[in-house]
């Protein structure tokens, strides 16, 4: 049975950091844009605290588990030193998701099927310590039946070629994208995965990923924070949520 629930949205603070941080000193505050985003709607706040810090960095970590109401999404690298800081804070969530300190951002998803084991092992004291963790992959159903198996409860679909490939307007292969995710979406729904998608979103290209039955939340961020400095946070957030509920409903 596929979800019938409100279509979940989690908003991505990072780059309102990259902004703070490009040149330095405390304005923007990310953690005053998650609490303006709660405000306007946001079911929940995602920040992806990388090895380099390049945006999100540690104390941002701190102040977002003292001031959100609503759940953490805890974007991470799977390696030693980022389990020890999901482990001392405890998010609601932690996703695990792939990093390349050259990457300008997340390029694709993990690859789970050839990094079982070790991925098993990471995961389970994040698992054991109340967290919900999520694996942010591609649509294949390998990867998808390589996360099932080894305890993840969530899979997050990279929606990022399909987005790409609207914005070059080569609509046939945006189209092809689009039927794979939501094959993939269903395989995961099918296997016991909770479904989140997320990456490059936008206005334009939002609603046929809300309309997926079986997605449950959208993580969206970078689209937000840019469109934001025209509009306000609130009514940008305000303008997606309503997309997104038009797309459920249909």
């Amino acid at each position: 049975m596929t979800s019938t629930g409100k279509l979940r949205l989690g908003v991505n603070i990072d780059h309102v950091a990259t902004l703070r941080n490009a040149r330095g000193g405390a304005c923007p505050d990310p953690v005053r844009a998650a609490t303006l985003a709660e405000k306007a709607g946001a079911d929940g706040i995602t920040a992806h605290l990388r090895e380099d810090r390049r945006h999100i960095i540690d104390a941002d970590i701190e102040g977002l588990m003292a001031a959100l109401e609503r759940p953490l999404n805890f974007e991470m690298a799977a390696t030693d030193e980022m389990q020890a800081i999901a482990l001392r804070h405890k998010p609601h969530a932690v996703c695990i998701v792939p990093e390349k300190r050259e990457e300008r951002t997340t390029e694709g998803g993990l690859n789970v099927a050839d990094d079982d084991n070790r991925l098993a092992d990471f995961i389970t004291p994040l698992r054991e310590a109340g967290c919900r963790v999520s694996l942010f992959i591609g649509h294949e159903a390998h990867q998808i039946r390589a996360a099932a198996r080894i305890g993840a409860a969530v899979v997050e679909l990279h929606t990022g070629a399909y987005c790409d490939f609207h914005a070059d307007g080569d609509f046939a292969r945006r189209d092809a994208e689009l039927t794979a995710l939501q094959d993939g979406a269903a395989l995961a729904h099918s296997l016991g995965l909770e479904v989140h998608a997320g990456h490059g979103l936008t206005y334009d290209t939002v609603q046929p990923i809300a309309a997926i039955p079986d997605v449950v939340e959208l993580n969206i961020g970078h689209f937000l924070m840019g469109e934001s400095i025209f509009r306000g946070l609130g009514p940008t957030i305000a303008e997606m949520r309503r997309l997104m509920d038009e797309a459920r409903a249909q």
